[in-house]
């Protein structure tokens, strides 16, 4: 066995667990697509700027979990640890900006160098959602349900529950970040160094710690609901009535924020306590000022994240790979029909596959290994005759059929 093995946090996808990955995708996107949104995909490595600007300096993604490097012409360039901000930069670069309301959907992998663990590697697969150009409650409630319509079509939803928070509009956020720094401020000489930069920094990231003793003293501080405006509660009370309305469940959770400035109103996650510590499956929000802070026209926006891998433990089982029809040329004459009928039945849509050596038995043990659903069995007996025998390898039954027929007799099994 080679001693080369994959780089810590990655691993290869198998067939099996390809296909499973694929399922996930596939339906992700096929449902996307009922709902208006056209795929896209953004480079797999973005200027370093990109993400530093709109995740923020002080977020742990920046400061421990980014994988960036200089290029040969000196520029700081970072593998993309999610798609928002891509998609955003997308937005500016390609003058877009007139072309609103955009709907995108988009899969691939992303890049973050965190401690591996179930569930989560430092290669790992995302599908997202993006809408941009659209202010009102309305894309809020679309893109929850979109999410919700995904994890149901997957068979997940009976794991799975939706919670659900308003961050407020940006005078709301000014309020309680005045609160949170007000109070957070009494406890310095308990908070951690980390704690205490986000204090003049960021404050609502504090809310985000994981060191023990921030946890609890967070546990006491103020709420973001009690800082909402008028104009807030109507918008949340917006959503949630629009998501009642299609009958999705949803529970309030006050401690769902997000850190940074752009962020407002709606807040969501889709959790599940069937994959140990890592609960969230698909989470997003309302992120009308990240444009903006890019440099960008004021563009609202609101879009989710989820983690395929995850997804994919919970589905479990991969769908069954498709069962081909495998060609036996049994004698050397009967190798270039084989390669003719194997190019044909291909072209004709069906999934063949032809053995590239070996003797009859030795060819029909790789067909039942691969699961085949038909066998051509092609000898000389069946050159002279021009036929070719099919035998189905459920029932063992064979059948002569006359080569000209061949696509008409195998129209079952395509």
């Amino acid at each position: 066995m080679s001693s080369l093995q994959p780089v810590r946090g990655t691993h290869d996808l198998l067939p099996e667990e390809q296909r499973l990955h694929k399922l996930v995708c596939d339906t992700a996107c096929d449902i996307a697509a009922r709902y208006g949104y056209n795929e896209i995909s953004t480079p797999i490595f973005e200027s370093t700027e990109v993400f530093a600007r709109t995740l923020g300096e002080t977020s742990d993604i920046v400061t421990k979990e980014m994988y960036t490097f200089e290029d040969r012409n000196g520029d700081s360039i970072t593998l993309r640890p999610e798609y928002t901000a891509g998609v955003a930069r997308m937005l500016m670069s390609n003058g877009l900006s007139q072309s609103l309301p955009l709907k995108v959907f988009a899969r691939g992998p992303m890049f973050r160098r965190e401690r591996p663990q179930k569930g989560r590697q430092r290669q790992f697969h995302q599908i997202d959602v993006e809408v941009l150009g659209v202010p009102g409650p309305l894309a809020d409630i679309e893109v929850i349900a979109l999410g919700a319509h995904i994890l149901d079509e997957l068979g997940l939803s009976q794991h799975i529950k939706l919670e659900l928070n308003s961050l407020g509009d940006t005078a709301s956020r000014q309020v309680y970040r005045a609160q949170l720094v007000e109070y957070f401020s009494d406890h310095k000489a308990n908070l951690s160094e980390e704690s205490l930069t986000r204090l003049e920094k960021n404050p609502l990231r504090i809310l985000d710690s994981k060191a023990e003793n921030d946890r609890q003293i967070v546990k006491d501080a103020p709420l973001l609901g009690g800082s909402l405006n008028a104009q807030s509660e109507d918008f949340f009370a917006e959503v949630k009535a629009g998501l009642s309305a299609v009958g999705i469940a949803f529970e309030l959770n006050p401690y769902l924020v997000r850190g940074m400035d752009y962020y407002c109103h709606t807040a969501f996650e889709f959790t599940t306590d069937t994959l140990g510590a890592q609960g969230a499956v698909l989470a997003g929000g309302r992120y009308d000022g990240l444009v903006e802070t890019m440099g960008g026209p004021s563009t609202p926006g609101i879009g989710w994240a989820a983690g395929v891998e995850r997804m994919a433990m919970m589905v479990g089982t991969p769908p069954d790979a498709i069962r081909p029809i495998v060609v036996v040329p049994v004698g050397g004459d009967a190798a270039d029909m084989a390669l003719k009928i194997t190019n044909q039945l291909r072209r004709g849509g069906f999934a063949v596959d032809l053995g590239f050596s070996g003797n009859m038995k030795k060819r029909l043990n790789r067909a039942n290994k691969a699961n085949a659903i038909a066998a051509i069995l092609l000898g000389e007996d069946e050159l002279a005759k021009g036929v070719a025998t099919i035998r189905d390898m459920e029932s063992g039954e064979q059948t002569e059929v006359p080569l000209t027929s061949l696509e008409e007799h195998l129209a079952r099994y395509r």
